[in-house]
This record gives C-alpha cells, sequence and structure tokens, in this order.
C-alpha cells in the first residue's frame, strides 16, 4: 500500500507500491506533501520519499530507495534500488542512477548521465554505486564509475568518464577526467555573475537555511 501526503498531483497512468522481483520483505511506500508525479511513472514498494517529489513522464524509482524532500527528477529516468538521496537534488532527463548510490543535498545531474555500480560486471558481490558529496554538479553525458566520490561543490565537466575520486570544489573533465582548476576560478562567460558556481552555491546554502 502507497502512503501519499497532502496535496497529492497525480496523473492517471502513475503506478505506486509495485511489487520488485527481487526476494524482499514488502514495507509501505511513503510520500510526502505536495508531490507531482506525472504519466508513466513507476514507484515501486519499500520507497519513502519527503515533500515536494516531481517527476516527468516514464520516471522510474525503485525498491528500498530514501528520498530527501524536494526530489526532482524528469523524463525517462531511473534509480535504481537502494540508494540514498538528499534533500533539494535535481535529476534531469535520461540519466540512469544505479543501485547503493548515495546523492547528497543540492546535487544537480545533467541529461544523460549514467551511473555505474558493478567494477566486475554480472558478480554482484562488491556492487557500490558513488557517493556524490553536497552541492556537486554533473554535467551532459557523464559517466561515473563505481565506488568513487565527487567531492562537495564539484563540478564534472560533459563528456566526462569519472574513474576516481574527485577534490571538493574541484574542476574535472576529459576521459579520463582530470582536475583542471578550482570552481573559484571560473567566470561567466556572459558576465552577469563574478563566480557562478560559488555564488550558485551561496544561494543554495541559504535556501536550505530558510526551509529549515
Amino acid at each position: 500500500m502507497a502512503i501519499m501526503g497532502k496535496n497529492a498531483q497525480l496523473d492517471p497512468t502513475v503506478q505506486l507500491d509495485y511489487r520488485t522481483g527481487r526476494r524482499i520483505d514488502p514495507e509501505e511506500t511513503v510520500i510526502g506533501d505536495n508531490a507531482k508525479l506525472r504519466s508513466g511513472t513507476v514507484v515501486y514498494t519499500n520507497v519513502v520519499a519527503g515533500n515536494g517529489l516531481e517527476t516527468g513522464h516514464n520516471v522510474v524509482i525503485r525498491e528500498q530507495n530514501r528520498i530527501g524532500d524536494g526530489f526532482s527528477i524528469w523524463n525517462n529516468s531511473v534509480v535504481d534500488y537502494g540508494c540514498v538521496i538528499g534533500d533539494r537534488v535535481k535529476v534531469h532527463s535520461n540519466v540512469y542512477i544505479a543501485q547503493f548510490t548515495v546523492i547528497e543535498d543540492d546535487v544537480f545531474i545533467a541529461p544523460s548521465v549514467a551511473i555505474a555500480n558493478d567494477p566486475h560486471p554480472l558478480c554482484t558481490k562488491c556492487m557500490r554505486g558513488p557517493t556524490i558529496k553536497a552541492g556537486a554538479r554533473i554535467g551532459v553525458n557523464v559517466t561515473l564509475l563505481p565506488g568513487i566520490t565527487i567531492g562537495e561543490g564539484a563540478l564534472v565537466g560533459a563528456g566526462s568518464v569519472v574513474t576516481k575520486d574527485v577534490p571538493p570544489y574541484s574542476v574535472v573533465y576529459g576521459n579520463p577526467a582530470r582536475v583542471v582548476c578550482n570552481v573559484n576560478e571560473l567566470s561567466c562567460k556572459e558576465g552577469m555573475v563574478d563566480r557562478p558556481y560559488v555564488e550558485g552555491l551561496d544561494v543554495m546554502s541559504r535556501e536550505a537555511k530558510k526551509h529549515g
């Protein structure tokens, strides 16, 4: 059974508390207030999500996920089972988040990011997804390999393949991704702000304090 909070908006084809083929003890799926779930969304059993969950079309959230407040995930994206996701995380379209991934508060994941969790495919004995620390931003078409840590406030450039840990507040790109500078050194090409990535983190911090 699914327990929904107040003011939920569910399109007609949304499926809640979907049963998995894995052998687990079924528990209630609990979704907080002000959820907005669009057509084709499937939320499996044993999911706990906070307030303000918002999905695009054809989103799948597998079983045994723990999700904070303000999580948004767009069209055709998948959160596989056993993940922990913090508050105010934004996941764009066509993203795959592998089992046992940890995503902390205020992370942004751009379209078509692929996250891996199995260093020895088909073995399954040492599966562990990456840990993406608070405020990190992952660019379009990035691949994150198993077990790595993306540091707090880091920026991963588009198309990168990340094979090892990324230090906090660093900018990395390439295949394999390498550190090129600190986010403090980046400027806005349009001249709108002085330090776009640092100021963005400051805004997220203020919003987090405002809401609790």
